[in-house]
């Protein structure tokens, strides 16, 4: 059985923005995203940010363990405060990437956007991106589900069971997990209007990717080996349009996966 409890003391926020300033912070869960999922929908979960500091099943997409020891990543779902199209669902995520960025920047981190939701450092993840929704007829109430490692712990054989390595905020830069999580919310809040646009959202999720250029190893499903590709540039239903040997190919998001060594 999944425990989910308060934090006792919670840590202060250092700031407050207008659509995500309600915080809950739990100590363990099974998945910050199994919480919202039970509420998302109604009007507690409307802005508002589960946080915890660690998960008992925590998952990626395709059903993939997301490995994080106690401690050591910033761990949260954002509920969105108003519904979205359920035509444009797709679009989440890749808005999603784009706070992430903007959030890790500010902290002087570099990062690079990889199709279709993760965020790397030195070619390394460093974050991914697994957004949740419940659709109502023709609109999609939103969580999205956020994993960042913040800080690389010493003599966790957990991480040697990741293949490739993951990379970490305090590789390159010092940064808290508390720090992060308020420049989070804050692009959350800044950029929130930028849902309304697809093709902005798209446009600036290429440039954070380098599109056109990028160079992608990607395995479709259902087949054995990977082949080299150039993005080109991202569709507008998240499927990404690449350059194989010459010809030009639809990848779709449920269709592949990207490697990296």
């Amino acid at each position: 059985m999944n425990t989910v409890r308060e934090q006792p003391k919670p840590a202060p926020k250092r700031a407050s923005v207008s659509r995500f300033d309600r915080i809950t912070r739990l100590a363990v869960t099974g998945s910050t995203n199994d919480d919202m999922t039970r509420i998302l929908g109604g009007e507690r979960a409307r802005g508002l940010t589960l946080v915890a500091d660690y998960q008992e099943s925590g998952s990626g997409r395709k059903g993939r363990a997301w490995i994080a020891p106690a401690g050591s990543a910033l761990l949260c779902t954002i509920g969105l405060p108003d519904p979205v199209p359920a035509r444009e669902l797709w679009l989440v995520p890749f808005w999603t990437a784009l706070i992430v960025g903007a959030a890790l920047r500010s902290h002087g981190v570099d990062p690079l956007l990889q199709w279709p939701n993760d965020v790397l450092i030195g070619g390394r993840k460093v974050a991914g991106i697994l957004c949740i929704s419940r659709v109502t007829g023709d609109y999609a109430w939103v969580g999205c589900g956020i994993g960042i490692n913040v800080l690389r712990p010493q003599g966790d054989e957990t991480l040697e069971t990741i293949t490739p390595p993951p990379a970490f905020v305090s590789d390159v830069a010092n940064a808290d997990r508390e720090a992060i999580l308020q420049s989070l919310l804050h692009e959350a809040d800044t950029q929130y209007d930028d849902l309304h646009s697809a093709q902005r959202v798209v446009r600036a999720w290429e440039e954070g990717a380098h599109v056109p250029g990028a160079r992608y190893r990607i395995l479709l499903d259902g087949q054995r080996e990977p082949f080299e590709a150039i993005a080109r540039r991202l569709k507008q239903d998240g499927s990404l349009l690449v350059d194989r040997d010459g010809t030009e190919q639809t990848i779709s998001l449920a269709d592949a996966r990207v490697l990296r060594e």
